[in-house]
């Protein structure tokens, strides 16, 4: 089974702090390097995670707040630089074309780029996986992202080897689900193989409580989600569009999601992550708090 790789490359919200650097997580999967968002700064993180940004083949951006994008002007200029050659491909809310031309009159974008406005659709589908996003609710046009691996119907080697069955076409009938006969006896293709399940992560970064947050988190094996007040906060989480770990916590158990990470965590909190983690764990048990440069395989 290929694994999901996710490294958090800055988990702060609005302001850093010593610790923790602006928003950006990358998701590795197969050859597909997807950086969501690139706070400023994010290209050093690389650097300390001796990850190479050339590696990167898509960004989405959640919304174009600073510290969720002011990293993208010297991340592309260093793309350029090291002789990126793939077409980078972009993804973001409406309005994304347009910060993207601006950005291109600032720094002369050097790259192969395309860009793409999504909402509340399937926008990537590939053989192995989809992604998709849902609006969500912030003080401007954001989104919010979910990382799909299709279910897989997989050979048995071993069952293989009993029936004798050579390496030919037919093991791509099986493969596809097919049935076969072989030396004038029929195999079932559920006899030789079994379905190995999807996989789901989700990432909801900026919002208030909204059901379209549920809704892209559904079943999802992993949520990474914002946390950026505690319970004690709430007004101020309601007046700035942002979520209590309460709510969070409580988006994952409506999802019924598996494991619940938060993330966009304030400075207020950095000597005192116990205070979120306990709050939200009195809704959702499986709780954990990222930090800059964790890396999760899944």
């Amino acid at each position: 089974m290929e694994k999901i790789n996710l490294n958090f490359l800055g988990t702060s919200n609005s302001i850093p702090s010593k610790t923790r650097n602006h928003s950006a997580i990358l998701l590795s999967y197969k050859n597909e390097n997807i950086l969501l968002d690139c706070g400023e700064g994010t290209q050093r993180q690389f650097k300390i995670a001796e990850i190479s940004p050339s590696k990167i083949t898509r960004i989405l951006i959640t919304h174009w707040h600073g510290d969720h994008v002011l990293g993208l002007p010297g991340l592309l200029q260093t793309l350029a630089m090291q002789g990126y050659n793939k077409t980078l491909k972009l993804y973001g809310p409406k309005g994304t074309k347009h910060y993207m031309s601006l950005l291109q009159e600032l720094v002369h974008i050097k790259i192969p780029l395309e860009v793409h406005e999504v909402e509340n659709q399937v926008f990537i589908d590939e053989k192995d996986f989809t992604v998709e996003t849902k609006p969500m609710d912030h003080t401007s046009r954001c989104n919010a992202y979910a990382f799909i691996i299709k279910e897989k119907r997989r050979l048995d080697k071993n069952k293989i080897k009993k029936f004798k069955l050579p390496n030919s076409p037919l093991l791509k009938n099986l493969q596809e689900g097919k049935d076969i006969k072989f030396n004038n006896k029929k195999i079932k293709a559920s006899q030789v193989s079994y379905i190995e399940k999807g996989r789901k992560v989700s990432l909801i970064l900026d919002t208030k409580y909204n059901e379209n947050a549920v809704k892209i988190a559904k079943d999802s094996d992993l949520l990474i989600i914002e946390s950026s007040f505690s319970i004690e906060e709430e007004e101020h989480a309601k007046e700035f569009k942002h979520l209590t770990s309460v709510e969070a916590a409580t988006i994952a158990k409506k999802a019924k999601v598996k494991n619940l990470i938060l993330t966009h965590i304030s400075q207020r909190y950095e000597y005192n992550l116990q205070k979120i983690e306990k709050e939200a764990k009195k809704v959702f048990k499986k709780v954990s708090i990222a930090k800059d440069f964790d890396s999760l395989l899944l």
